[in-house]
């Protein structure tokens, strides 16, 4: 059951942040793109600029109450193992591609609350470079 509402916020996270980003000027070219070596939650293009998106989200019903205070930030739980995955996942697709427009990996944090049907995000660009 919990693996099923995980994925659930996690599919109901990309719907949102996709439409976060498109609010703010991104044209989105694909979803979850996957490869046996990683997948990529959102491919957008912005300025020219490719823009591989992982999307971190979490439900206020779900949080522990010690973190329900606090500022909790699920864009921070993006490792940088994972944030490297995404790095040879993106570089791969803009070979395959044949693409050679710049690209970047960007984050974005999603905190939902169902019960109140409204949702928090937050864009972190060029999370990989900040992480090494």
């Amino acid at each position: 059951m919990e693996d099923r509402l995980r994925k659930h916020i996690g599919r109901l996270g990309e719907e949102i942040a996709s439409q976060f980003l498109v609010k703010r000027g991104f044209k989105i070219l694909d979803r979850n793109y996957r490869k046996p070596w990683g997948e990529i939650d959102i491919i957008a293009e912005k300025d020219d600029v490719v823009r591989f998106v992982e999307v971190k989200a979490i439900s206020r019903e779900i949080l522990p109450d010690s973190l329900e205070e606090i500022d909790y930030r699920p864009e921070e739980m993006v490792t940088k193992e994972k944030l490297k995955k995404l790095g040879r996942t993106a570089t791969l697709f803009m070979e395959t591609m044949h693409d050679l427009r710049e690209y970047q990996i960007d984050v974005v944090g999603v905190i939902l609350s169902e019960s109140t049907k409204t949702a928090r995000c937050r864009l972190f660009e060029q999370a990989l470079e900040e992480n090494l």
